[in-house]
């Protein structure tokens, strides 16, 4: 065997690298636990580590939407897009909820506890949010779509404004013709050289797993998991009955290949739920997804849009979680009360979609239209993190199969390019 095979057999992939870090993380969160001075090293090295992502998104969302605006050039084509897209987002987030509160009226998870056994959490970080965005609802979102300062917009990391600029200013470059090419191969260098920063920022990626869960387990506990335990079981198990049943019938009916799709984002979706940040798979998603056959003008739109309308895991959660609380509170929900939840659930979480803390504050602007005290949430406050992990690699491989989707209904998606990749994808890529 020569040296090079060695060093390729022993190397570590990625993906194994995050378990490593994901399983090193309990354990010294176990070890630390409630230790302040080393939760607080830990959240420090996990937040320079979100912060790296959050550093590389932005360029690499503006570099390719406005190129890939600028060469597709039709203003119809992308209203076409633009509205395949949203439909598309509208309908899964809708199924997702109804799913949600299928099962959540199937197992009854809420009737097995007893609120006085648990213990509350402090949730005013998220009830100001709820106030101001359950006040200003979806008009809030339709008028911050178009930005007043993009710079303002960038230094905040508001994803919808600089989808709407970086369109307009794609558009405008390709109505100048040959004097906008000079942007877009400027454009073009820029986000090559961020991907290149990308891979080398994910080759800390386990260190800052690593401390992420740290803080969760240190601050959390295993104690604190076990009366609420069959509601996170039930919510992980529903989660993967609609990514492993429902997503992978939906990509056969528009002829994707799942299953293959989610080999090649394995890695993402790991990133994303051992940080619980979708930001921080959404650099690698744009690459793989342009690699696997996709354009760069569908992949660079669909997204980064996406990760505001397109929360198939968050919606799941939403919709278990407000059932499970009324059951412990013994309120019985009649179909029609369920209906109109399904139809609330569905206008908050757009209208909150940019808000941080974004499931939960849905959740406090929810509960009140079924009569679930605000109390209530205190007490599944503590395992938000946990369960969010689970509803992040959801949306990520949600957000996956929608550009894959849109990209072969516009005949955007190259077969050929795609069989390419796949063959010649390792999981260490």
């Amino acid at each position: 065997m020569s040296k090079l095979q060695k060093k390729r057999f022993f190397r570590v992939s990625l993906g194994w690298q995050i378990i490593i870090g994901l399983i090193l993380g309990i354990i010294l969160g176990q070890v630390f636990y409630h230790n302040k001075g080393a939760i607080q090293v830990m959240q420090n090295i996990g937040t320079m580590f979100i912060s790296l992502i959050q550093m590389i998104v932005l360029p690499i969302v503006i570099s390719c939407l406005t190129v890939g605006i600028a060469n597709m050039g039709d203003i119809k084509k992308l209203g076409r897009i633009g509205a395949k897209t949203l439909i598309y987002f509208e309908v899964m987030t809708t199924l997702a909820i109804i799913i949600g509160i299928i099962v959540a009226n199937v197992t009854h998870p809420g009737t097995y506890i007893n609120v006085h056994d648990l213990q509350s959490s402090d949730i005013s970080q998220y009830t100001a949010s709820a106030k101001t965005a359950q006040h200003d609802g979806i008009w809030s979102v339709l008028m911050s779509i178009i930005p007043t300062n993009i710079f303002s917009a960038m230094g905040k990391g508001d994803m919808l404004p600089v989808i709407f600029f970086s369109v307009m200013f794609g558009l405008g470059t390709a109505a100048i013709g040959k004097q906008g090419e000079i942007i877009t191969q400027f454009l073009d260098a820029t986000a090559n050289v961020m991907f290149k920063v990308t891979n080398w920022v994910m080759r800390v990626a386990p260190i800052g797993v690593c401390a992420l869960i740290g803080v969760t387990v240190g601050e959390m506990g295993f104690e604190a998991l076990k009366p609420l335990g069959l509601f996170i079981v039930i919510a992980y198990a529903t989660m993967a009955f609609f990514v492993f049943v429902v997503m992978a019938i939906v990509g056969k009916i528009f002829h994707v290949k799942f299953f293959e799709l989610f080999r090649i984002i394995e890695n993402e979706v790991v990133l994303a739920f051992t940080t619980a940040s979708s930001e921080a798979a959404l650099p690698k998603m744009i690459d793989k997804m342009q690699k696997y056959g996709a354009t760069k003008g569908i992949v660079s739109f669909v997204i980064p849009t996406g990760y505001t309308f397109n929360l198939d895991g968050s919606a799941i959660y939403q919709s278990l979680a407000a059932l499970f609380l009324a059951q412990a509170y013994n309120i019985n929900l009649s179909l029609g009360q369920q209906i109109t939840l399904v139809v609330v659930l569905m206008l908050t979480s757009k209208g909150m979609a940019g808000v941080p803390g974004a499931s939960f504050v849905v959740l406090l602007a929810t509960v009140s239209t079924i009569g679930v005290p605000m109390q209530g949430l205190t007490f599944i406050a503590g395992i938000d993190r946990l369960v969010d992990m689970g509803r992040t690699a959801v949306n990520v491989v949600g957000n996956s199969l929608a550009t894959i989707i849109i990209a072969k209904s516009e005949n955007e998606f190259d077969e050929k390019e795609s069989k390419k990749y796949v063959a010649s994808y390792t999981r260490g890529d």
